[in-house]
């Protein structure tokens, strides 16, 4: 059985005839996915294998952010899907990030919290695995660098405040922001990731270049130690 070209299906599953007739807002996330995808398989109709990969195996809910969950493997393991679909796929996903990243550093000012967890938010939301970014500045908050430092387990990342200081000291940085991600969605602090900051609010403090803020990033959501008043002035 050959694979079935979206031109070729039935109304319902003509989503590019739909989005020239009505606009892409009119189609929905599966629908739009299917006409980068184009093809099917000898299965499934290119919309019916759009949903089966918005729908993760064990998991009811259909959403458009799951595409950001996949590792490249795990997209090769869904019937239908070859390695060029799955390159479509985490092209698309990485495209989506970039997009929504440069839109927010427009807006993005470095001492305000809000603003720079909203835009890591994408970034670290959807990693499974605790990831530690540090944030370079010079004097006038204005971004030297950003370099990601560690990337543990589900639930830790490993981040020493000597090889935090060596690469802020390398590009000359004058203040250092953290950012790190809890996969669970929960962004409230650990133990470990109160001791972490003080020591290196301490050791900055010391050698002269500010902590001004760590950031931990959940589920839409996120934990400021500025906010909450855990760092030195």
């Amino acid at each position: 059985m050959r694979k079935l070209k979206t031109k070729e299906l039935q109304p319902e599953y003509r989503p590019d005839e739909k989005f020239l007739a009505y606009g892409p807002k009119a189609l929905s996330d599966a629908e739009l996915l299917a006409i980068i995808l184009r093809t099917g398989s000898t299965d499934y109709h290119s919309v019916d294998l759009a949903r089966k990969i918005l729908t993760p195996e064990g998991d009811d809910h259909t959403s458009i952010l799951n595409i950001f969950h996949y590792e490249f493997p795990e997209l090769l393991k869904i019937k239908g899907v070859g390695k060029v679909k799955a390159i479509q796929i985490q092209a698309i996903a990485e495209i989506s990030l970039r997009i929504a990243q440069s839109q927010a550093r427009t807006h993005l000012v470095f001492n305000n919290p809000e603003k720079v967890a909203l835009y890591y938010m994408e970034q670290l939301r959807h990693a499974r695995q605790e990831t530690i970014i540090l944030l370079m500045l010079d004097s006038a908050c204005h971004l030297i660098r950003e370099q990601t430092i560690s990337t543990g387990t589900v639930d830790m990342a490993l981040a020493s405040p000597r090889e935090i200081f060596i690469c802020a000291l390398k590009h000359e940085a004058v203040r250092i922001i953290l950012l790190h991600n809890h996969p669970s969605g929960n962004p409230t602090p650990s133990r470990a990731d109160l001791k972490m900051t003080e020591d290196i609010d301490r050791i900055g403090g010391i050698i002269g270049i500010r902590l001004l803020d760590h950031i931990i990033i959940g589920d839409n959501s996120y934990f400021s130690f500025k906010e909450s008043e855990n760092l030195h002035e």
